[in-house]
């Protein structure tokens, strides 16, 4: 049995597996419906945000940045800019000694209420991303890359949001992010997705715990990982079962 199938095998109360064709489907209508309909209704303040980032500061209104998604393919994932053009790139937030100084004059709002997020409802529509589904890696998280492809996370398309960032975010180690990554693999559904989304939603409304200091490189996000419940760390550091090939 391949290493994948740790992840892929369905378990809980879920009828489903990620590769189930009927869910697969529901899945990805659901987006493509869900996309358009909202970019239609923010349309408005998209053009609004994009006009004030102009107005503003120098460079581009987008961010763009590569992720990792399904298959391991790499794609370009879009955000509202926020930082200057001059700051670090690549650079921990903590790292920085002034982090507020390298933020636009509207950057911080932005961040504060998520509107920043909102061009990656593009990468739904375009099929690089889902509403729900793992957080997209950035390259040079070389560590997490082999533990994903090692249990089959990449077996999905990742997510706006999921069940590791509306679990703690940075609170818990990469090996609990993988865990998380895993549990949603393994309960792969409706309700699941459902449950995910609500509870994000509820997060972001409320502006509870959103981060604000991620720099432009980071693969932290303050709309998607906004922290909810915080996880305690384990004892022990959690053991993945591998499965015998043959």
């Amino acid at each position: 049995m391949s290493k994948e199938s740790l992840c892929t095998e369905s378990s809980g109360n879920s009828p489903f597996s990620v590769s189930h064709p009927v869910y697969s489907f529901i899945k990805r209508a659901a987006d493509v419906v869900l996309s358009v309909a909202l970019l239609l209704l923010l349309s408005p303040l998209l053009l609004l945000v994009c006009c004030v980032i102009k107005l503003t500061s120098c460079g581009p209104v987008i961010f763009k940045q590569r992720r990792v998604g399904k298959n391991s393919r790499s794609f370009t994932v879009y955000k509202f800019r926020t930082m200057l053009v001059t700051a670090p790139k690549n650079v921990a937030t903590q790292d920085l000694c002034d982090p507020d100084s390298h933020l636009t004059c509207v950057g911080k709002l932005l961040r504060r209420t998520s509107i920043d997020e909102l061009p990656q409802i593009f990468n739904v529509l375009l099929g690089d991303m889902s509403f729900i589904g793992p957080r997209p890696l950035i390259l040079a998280e070389t560590k997490m890359h082999k533990m994903r492809e090692e249990f089959g996370v990449y077996t999905v398309r990742p997510g706006m949001t999921g069940l590791a960032q509306i679990n703690g975010r940075d609170n818990v180690t990469d090996e609990q992010k993988l865990e998380f990554d895993c549990r949603y693999l393994r309960k792969f559904g409706l309700w699941q997705d459902l449950y995910i989304l609500v509870k994000s939603l509820r997060v972001v409304l409320s502006r509870k715990d959103i981060a604000e200091g991620t720099t432009e490189e980071d693969s932290s996000s303050p709309l998607i990982e906004a922290l909810s419940e915080p996880v305690s760390p384990p004892v022990s550091p959690p053991v993945f079962e591998r499965k015998k090939v043959g």
